[in-house]
C-alpha cells in the first residue's frame, strides 16, 4: 500500500496511527543503524541559491540538504543560551546540529520510540544535549519549562494534534517560540492554521517551503538510492519521497504543502 494512503487510512483512527508510526520507527532504529543515516527528513535547497548556505564542517556536508531544513526551521529565532525541546528528535541529526552550531544552552530531543532514543544517545555526545522517550501529546515535562518547541516533519504522525497543540503550549515559557514545520494536502492548510489558532497560538511568520523540499529531493535522489539499495520495496521508496513516488508528485504539483511556521503563545 502507498505511504500516503496508508496515512490517510490511519488518520481516521488516531491510537492506530500513532501505533502504526511507533512501530515503522522502532523498525528502523532496529535494522537499518547505519551511522550514515542520522536525518529522516526532505531536506531544503533554495531554489536558485546563489551561497552555499551555512558553513559546515566536512564531516556535514554529505547531510547538507537535511540540515538546511533545520538551519531554516530552527534558525527562525535565536537559540544561543535558550532551553530547547525537539518533539519528534527521530535519528537525532537534526537535535546535533542544532546543539552543536545554533548554541543553546540546553536542548532535550524526545521520540516515541525508545530504540530510536536509545540509537541516538549512542551515536551523539554533545554538551547540553539529551534524548528522552516520550509522547508528542503527554509530554513528560512541567510547565513553563523551555523557551522554545521545535517539531520538524513529525506531526503528521500523530493521533491528535490538538492534543499535541495544547502540550506545546503548556511546556513552552510565557514569551517562548513554537518552531513547527510539516505538511498538509494544499486544500488542508486553512483548517491547519485554524487549528492552530484554536489552540492558543499566535502566527509570527509562515513560509511555503515546498518549492526548496522539491529542489532537495530532486538533488538528493541519486544519494538516496544508492543509501537504500538494499531497502528495496515501493513502500520504502514511498517513505523516502524519491522521484516518481506518489508524495514527490505531490510536492511537485503543490497539492502537498511544506509550510514552516514561528508561533507563540497568544
Amino acid at each position: 500500500m502507498l505511504l500516503g494512503r496508508l496515512v490517510s487510512l490511519a488518520g481516521r483512527l488516531p491510537a492506530s496511527k500513532r501505533l502504526l508510526w511507533r512501530s515503522w520507527y522502532q523498525f528502523l532504529a532496529t535494522r537499518y543503524r547505519d551511522p550514515r543515516w542520522t536525518f529522516m527528513n526532505y531536506g531544503y535547497r533554495s531554489p536558485g541559491m546563489s551561497t552555499a548556505g551555512p558553513i559546515l564542517d566536512t564531516a556535514d556536508e554529505a547531510d547538507r540538504s537535511c540540515i538546511q531544513l533545520y538551519d531554516v526551521v530552527a534558525g527562525a529565532v535565536p537559540l544561543a543560551g535558550r532551553d530547547v525541546l525537539e518533539v519528534g528528535s527521530g535519528r537525532g541529526g537534526g537535535a546535533s546540529y542544532v546543539a552543536r552550531y545554533l548554541e543553546p544552552r540546553r536542548y532535550v530531543g524526545i521520540d516515541l520510540s525508545p530504540r530510536a532514543v536509545a540509537l541516538c544517545r549512542t551515536r551523539f555526545d554533545v554538551p547540553g544535549l539529551s534524548f528522552e522517550v516520550g509522547d508528542a501529546e503527554r509530554l513528560p515535562f512541567g510547565d513553563a519549562s523551555f523557551d522554545v518547541v521545535l517539531n520538524v516533519e513529525s506531526s503528521h504522525c500523530y493521533g491528535h494534534l490538538p492534543a499535541f497543540l495544547g502540550e506545546v503550549r503548556r511546556v513552552l515559557r510565557p514569551r517562548g517560540s513554537f518552531l513547527y514545520a510539516d505538511f498538509r494536502p494544499a486544500d488542508e492548510l486553512e483548517a491547519w492554521r485554524a487549528t492552530l489558532a484554536a489552540a492558543g497560538f499566535e502566527l509570527r511568520s509562515e513560509r511555503n517551503l515546498t518549492p526548496g523540499v522539491v529542489a532537495a529531493l530532486d538533488a538528493d535522489d541519486d544519494a538516496k538510492r544508492a543509501l537504500i539499495a538494499s531497502l528495496v520495496g515501493r513502500a520504502f521508496r514511498e517513505f523516502a519521497a524519491l522521484r516518481g513516488s506518489e508524495l514527490y508528485g505531490l510536492f511537485r504539483s503543490g497539492a502537498c504543502q511544506y509550510r514552516a511556521f514561528v508561533l507563540a503563545p497568544a
